[in-house]
């Protein structure tokens, strides 16, 4: 399975936080799985770091490259394709970062790891 992890999901994976669901843990931990780590979620938890609402994420703020490389994850930049998609992609959710991840999920055929109930009516089969 190819996954992709978002803010919340990454962070309690490496905080090893009760929070990240147990199928989330399993499918992340299982060495079969491909895990993907969005540009926007380091965009995402570098800004909620900068403006004060992620303060125990200031090592990962500060060199995601390093976490993910440590853990085995892959980064999956963002490409023209996922910005059209994510611009493209219907309804009222405004969340730029959720719908980045939507996008990347559907152009990249990702299963996205996250607890956020908006994802489903993208029609993404997201993980939690």
């Amino acid at each position: 399975m190819r996954l992709l992890l978002d803010r919340h999901a990454l962070i309690w994976w490496l905080e090893d936080s009760p929070k990240l669901s147990q199928p989330a843990r399993s499918a992340i931990e299982a060495e079969t799985n491909d895990v993907h780590v969005s540009a926007s979620t380091a965009w995402e938890i570098a800004t909620k770091h900068r403006i004060g609402k992620l303060p125990s994420a200031a090592a990962l703020a500060r060199d995601m490259p390093a976490a993910l490389r440590r853990e085995g994850f892959r980064p999956l930049s963002v490409t023209v394709e996922h910005g059209q998609r994510a611009g493209m992609l219907p309804g009222p959710h405004r969340d730029p970062f959720d719908r980045m991840l939507v996008a990347q999920a559907l152009v990249e055929n990702l299963a996205p790891v996250s607890n956020e109930e908006a994802f489903d009516r993208f029609g993404v089969q997201r993980l939690w």
